[in-house]
């Protein structure tokens, strides 16, 4: 319909979607095996990826792999060099002042990873170009490696930043939804952020499943398919794009969402062109290649150093935890007896014992 007011970026993470190696965990997780000196900023790879965080041990227990840590000074099953908690430990890397600088330095093919926990705050944007720039200052761009990786935690958020779904021009932000000023929001799936914080006078359209938090604020409920319910296109934070298929059928009355979608933009006057899978795939292409190439990952060149545009100072407040509910982090396992129950064992409040778990 034209409204240039869309989002992915549920969290406010500042993610340029401008270029791909902006948001995309360059390294791929295999090539962390290639790797010789590793830098994390704001990020628990242990809580955040556990699988990607697997590799990273063995890498390091294969010897010559220094790791350094920016942010909350936990347990990753590794040992590494804490150079701070925020991004004021920027500048100890950039001068050089920080011994861990020279393992930088040093390095054939050193990585950064940075996470969710330094881009969702306000002062995410600078703190993006920050670390690209630290990339830069380290050589870890060049023709045959790519040291630059977004680590992501929300599922396939990778392709929907690979379809463009972020604020079109003069479009207004997750934020800028929640502070007012559209008359309906349309909740595809969106969870995972304050529900509270939607203004009374807006109508809420929540499509999605399992009832979570969208569902309790919405005026109209459209029921969508879970995962298991429906062929799906995903794409992981290495750019590997992958299909799932339909286990069971959805329950009820709900639908596969791009049938939903389809149903509504011809009701609306705005038909979508496509009316079956097949189809829709071919759009998917159509939008952007990357979609046609299923089950393969190429890793970029890093030799264009142009970095996004960051604006704005630094905070100086410490980085947190992108994940303070280790069990629950998506509506499935927050409908699920079996996750509420280890939360019960572990957790009193979910939030303070996210705090209590990175303190220690």
């Amino acid at each position: 319909m034209g409204s240039p007011n869309i989002d992915c970026r549920q969290d406010g993470a500042a993610l340029d979607a401008s270029r791909r190696e902006f948001y995309l965990f360059n390294t791929t997780i295999a090539g962390i095996e290639e790797a010789d000196a590793l830098l994390i900023v704001g990020a628990n790879p242990r809580r955040e990826a556990p699988v990607l965080n697997a590799r990273i041990r063995k890498r390091w227990l294969a010897g010559g792999f220094p790791v350094g840590l920016i942010g909350q000074d936990v347990d990753l099953t590794y040992e590494f060099e804490h150079i701070g908690s925020g991004p004021e430990a920027f500048q100890s890397l950039i001068d050089g002042t920080h011994a861990f600088a020279e393992h930088l330095k040093t390095a054939k093919k050193p990585m950064l990873i940075i996470g969710q926990g330094a881009l969702a705050r306000p002062d995410g944007s600078a703190i993006l170009a920050a670390a690209w720039q630290l990339a830069v200052r380290f050589e870890m761009l060049n023709a045959d490696w790519h040291g630059f990786n977004v680590l992501q935690n929300a599922a396939s958020r990778v392709a929907a930043l690979d379809l463009g779904f972020v604020p079109g021009p003069g479009g207004k932000d997750v934020a800028g939804m929640l502070g007012g000023g559209v008359d309906a929001l349309w909740l595809l799936g969106a969870d995972e952020f304050d529900t509270s914080k939607i203004p009374a006078d807006t109508f809420v359209i929540y499509q999605g499943h399992h009832g979570d938090a969208g569902a309790k604020r919405a005026d109209v409920i459209l029921p969508g398919a879970a995962y298991t319910e429906k062929p799906g296109t995903y794409t992981n934070l290495e750019g590997r794009v992958q299909q799932g298929f339909m286990a069971v059928s959805p329950p009820g009355e709900a639908r596969e969402d791009w049938r939903i979608l389809r149903a509504i933009s011809a009701y609306l006057g705005h038909a979508l062109p496509y009316d079956h899978l097949a189809e829709l795939r071919a759009r998917l292409a159509a939008v952007n290649p990357v979609f046609a190439t299923v089950e393969d990952v190429r890793r970029l060149a890093g030799t264009d150093t142009s970095g996004p545009a960051g604006t704005g100072a630094f905070s100086d407040a410490a980085f947190v935890p992108a994940i303070q509910n280790y069990y629950q982090t998506d509506p499935i396992s927050r409908a699920s007896p079996t996750m509420a129950a280890c939360v019960a064992v572990h957790y009193t409040d979910p939030l303070e014992a996210g705090r209590a778990e990175a303190a220690e």
